[in-house]
């Protein structure tokens, strides 16, 4: 952040701490956003961590569909395959990142690729607004080494979307909005400008330090504010990482069933019908386009 170009602190106006739920084939998860405390925040309409061995969620994520909206799955320890109902498949090393464009639909199964030591990543899901709620589905997929890193002042910044520093990430959002994994050492200070008017929110998943003034732990969200910049710092005794995610409102209905979030209950009856009859995927989608 560049001296002078902020001046308004974005307080955090809430702190949501994840729920242990299951999902998928009984995948054990903790999840912030999406649940009775935090329904969502527009455009964001969940975030789910899962952190286990990977010989207890070998089950993954069976086939299941998705419409009008998309996903962002970031790896950080082992490794997960996506595969669609007409063959396109990939797989996210540990540090790597998928974004999906669902749009008009997808019918696909996350599964791990690791059976020893650790699985833990994080699934976001980012609503569309309207006019894209029926594009094509596209996959971006990153490994590692795609995720540019800012290294300074004992502060690590992957940037997977977004600008940091002058250094800009490679996901490309249909809707304008910034993605980092922040990890800062211990007595390290951290800062980054949020534009006005966008919603945002910092998940801590592993130390701790203090997110905008405010104590952040393990499995909480913290939501922000009005303002310009967030901050971050530690003690000299802890280090702390975040995912830091903002992006601009949407402004639209959501109505969501499960997999399906659309704008009227209509449009989500719709789809139930195309899953059940087999013609939410387009088998002639170029999904890498």
């Amino acid at each position: 952040m560049a001296v002078g170009t902020s001046t308004d602190l974005r307080p955090v106006q809430r702190v949501v701490r994840g729920t242990h739920v299951s999902d998928g084939a009984g995948v054990p998860i903790c999840r912030s956003v999406g649940t009775p405390a935090l329904r969502n925040l527009d455009p964001y309409l969940m975030l789910d961590e899962l952190k286990a061995p990977a010989h207890m969620v070998t089950a993954g994520f069976p086939d299941h569909p998705h419409r009008g909206f998309e996903t962002c799955s970031i790896m950080l320890e082992g490794k997960m395959e996506h595969e669609d109902s007409v063959g396109n498949k990939g797989v996210i090393g540990p540090g790597g990142v998928q974004w999906m464009t669902a749009g008009r639909g997808i019918v696909h199964s996350e599964m791990p690729k690791v059976t020893e030591g650790n699985l833990w990543g994080f699934q976001l899901w980012i609503n569309l607004p309207k006019k894209d709620k029926m594009v094509k589905p596209r996959y971006q997929d990153y490994q590692a080494a795609d995720i540019p890193s800012v290294d300074q002042d004992g502060v690590t910044v992957r940037v997977m979307a977004g600008s940091h520093k002058g250094t800009t990430g490679p996901i490309v959002m249909r809707n304008p909005g910034l993605l980092m994994d922040v990890m800062l050492c211990k007595g390290a200070s951290f800062s980054q400008d949020v534009p006005r008017g966008w919603n945002g929110f910092a998940y801590v998943c592993a130390g701790s330090g203090r997110i905008c003034g405010h104590q952040g732990s393990c499995e909480h969200a913290l939501v922000f504010g009005p303002g310009d910049h967030v901050t971050a710092t530690t003690s000299d005794e802890e280090g702390l990482r975040f995912l830091l995610i903002a992006g601009q409102p949407i402004g639209e209905p959501v109505v969501q069933y499960g997999p399906f979030v659309m704008n009227t209950q209509s449009e989500i009856q719709k789809a139930f019908v195309d899953f059940q009859t087999g013609r939410l995927q387009n088998p002639e989608d170029d999904v890498w386009a």
